[in-house]
């Protein structure tokens, strides 16, 4: 019950609408009670006339009326509280779903790092899914249940205290049974869980990767990972629906032999003339109301092993520290001219070894620096720790002269524009991708996208800036996905500008193309590149050369060609290629 607690912490905004729910149930529940009541008055007034002639007919008429009215009075509080249930369970899953979205957004970049983001959709989806449902069943049939079931045993003791016992018996019996059904039902539904995320976690990424997954026909292989997993997940669910029908066959048995028991009793006391008709009636009655909330015993355990299991990976999400901020609302102004130093600064990711090792640089003002080296030699952790997604493991890094550490998140990122290697674009228009996290005008739109290079593209669309891009921008080349984000970058207006393989994945024209939309972005920034490709990188104030997390040279890009190391010797090989590809052509 432990995360059924913590679900009724998380939903304390909503504790007024459970108060009037509550009250709303309790009034259902009592007036369940009503018409057996009745019941039992009607008939002793029945029998009062055949015995004695003494009955009175107006009073009869009344009770029925009476009746009548309970009952219409109980379906209507019924419905409403229902509807109000639902309402209560929409209200949380809108409360617990934005919780959850809010801490996932504010989670640090090590956490996303290590985990598929098929899967977390699914654990969230799960989490929500299973508490509302538990919810449903909560406010619809757990706690009306249980009171008329309270009611009923209190009733009952009035007229007959050895039936209440009786009935009162069947509750213990139900619970521990139910209980330990529900427990194996839990502990076999967690493993079916995690094969649950390892497959939509593997699905997502398929249709994600379905280029790839074609141009290598893995198809079936996809297809039997996907479909083995589900078959041994059925297995799970096969050994849980055994084992609780063995339990609800154990259940019903019980129920059974204490029945036989209560009716003994009830037709013995109806037969010494202890009850009257109309009691016996009224008990029987009871007993058929207190075998309700016994019968749909095991679906309310059930749902609430569901939701406790289900919601496991929501919670642990949630107890997850979160190490940004994304309430800040406002932002500081630009810094005018920034640098950014490397003191001492290294770096290592918890599963790794040391990625960045005692690395010192500085960027001046408006410099553009480029980060050279072989692959896994930390460049990209470099530009990771600028935007604050990592923290140095030990040493600083300052921006403007003053540690990153004593700037927000927000106010590091204000001050940064990125063009990443991969596509980053949303499946919506292009006005929409280029106004991402920047309030403009379409003349701005316009005015950028020209700057980039891109209206001539743009501009024959049907739609114009207004043009659905589909998802990751899939009804546009790469090249020109390239130059919209270059217009993002351009809008943002930000004074550093972070090109990370801005080109690499274009052909010679599109990565003209695209180097000339770059050039108005570069004015006055500035700018860290990095770049396997030296041709982009030409006009760089300064090279950086990594090496195993280590700078190994530094300087002007003329003056590293012609000392020996990485830096020329990665020319060199460029150069061969290029001059081996124009031999062939008989061109050089």
């Amino acid at each position: 019950m432990k995360n059924i607690l913590k679900i009724i912490q998380i939903s304390k905004p909503l504790h007024q609408l459970i108060y009037v729910l509550t009250a709303l149930i309790v009034s259902a529940a009592l007036l369940e009670l009503v018409a057996p009541i009745i019941s039992k008055l009607i008939v002793d007034e029945i029998v009062a006339h055949l015995n004695t002639k003494a009955a009175n007919l107006n009073r009869l008429i009344a009770l029925i009326l009476l009746a009548f009215g309970a009952n219409i009075l109980g379906i209507s509080l019924t419905a409403i509280s229902e509807r109000l249930g639902d309402h209560f369970a929409g209200q949380l899953r809108q409360l617990l779903t934005e919780k959850f979205y809010r801490h996932v957004l504010k989670l640090p970049q090590t956490y996303f790092d290590s985990q598929l983001s098929g899967k977390i959709v699914n654990q969230l989806n799960r989490g929500i899914s299973t508490i509302e449902n538990f919810i449903n069943a909560a406010s619809n049939f757990i706690v009306p249940f249980f009171l008329q079931s309270f009611f009923t045993v209190i009733v009952l003791a009035v007229y007959s205290w050895p039936v209440a016992i009786f009935v009162t018996c069947l509750f213990p019996i139900f619970l521990s049974i139910s209980f330990y059904s529900t427990k194996k039902w839990g502990e076999k539904e967690e493993i079916k869980n995690k094969l649950e995320d390892k497959i939509r976690g593997r699905i997502n990424e398929a249709i994600y990767n379905i280029k790839i997954v074609k141009s290598f026909n893995t198809q079936k292989s996809e297809f039997d990972f996907a479909s083995s997993n589900l078959i041994e997940s059925n297995k799970i669910y096969a050994q849980q629906s055994q084992t609780f029908h063995i339990f609800d066959f154990a259940r019903n048995f019980a129920l059974h032999i204490i029945l036989l028991g209560s009716n003994l009793i009830i037709f013995y006391q109806a037969f010494q003339g202890t009850l009257t008709i109309g009691e016996m009636v009224l008990i029987i009655q009871l007993i058929l109301q207190a075998r309700r909330p016994l019968f749909a015993m095991s679906f309310i355990l059930t749902q609430i092993q569901r939701a406790e299991s289900g919601s496991k990976e929501y919670f642990e999400i949630m107890e997850l520290k979160a190490t940004e901020d994304i309430d800040h609302e406002k932002f500081n102004e630009k810094l005018v001219h920034p640098s950014i130093e490397f003191k001492d600064v290294t770096f290592k990711y918890e599963q790794s070894g040391v990625v960045l090792d005692k690395v010192n640089f500085k960027i001046a003002p408006q410099e553009t620096v480029a980060l050279v080296g072989p692959s896994g030699a930390g460049k990209t952790t470099i530009v990771n720790l600028i935007l604050k997604f990592y923290q140095p493991t030990n040493g600083k890094v300052l921006l403007d002269g003053k540690d990153m550490e004593k700037y927000s998140y927000h106010d590091v990122r204000n001050n940064l524009a990125l063009v990443f290697q991969e596509n980053e674009l949303f499946s919506t228009t292009i006005k929409d991708n280029v106004t991402y996290g920047t309030a403009s005008s379409d003349d701005q739109v316009v005015d950028a996208l020209k700057l980039a290079n891109a209206w001539d593209f743009v501009s024959i669309l049907k739609d114009g800036i207004n043009s659905e891009i589909g998802e990751r921008g899939v009804r546009l080349s790469g090249g020109q996905k390239q130059r919209i984000q270059i217009a993002r970058a351009i809008l943002r207006n930000a004074p550093i500008l972070i090109l990370d393989e801005a080109t690499s994945n274009l052909d010679a024209k599109s990565e003209k193309e695209v180097q000339d939309g770059m050039q108005n972005l570069l004015k006055d920034k500035l700018v860290i590149i990095i770049a396997h490709r030296f041709s982009t990188i030409q006009d760089a104030d300064k090279v950086v050369v990594l090496d195993k997390g280590q700078i190994v040279q530094m300087g002007k890009p003329k003056d590293l060609a012609k000392k020996p190391g990485i830096y020329s010797e990665l020319l060199r090989y460029q150069i061969e290629g290029n001059k081996k590809l124009l031999e062939g052509f008989e061109i050089y």
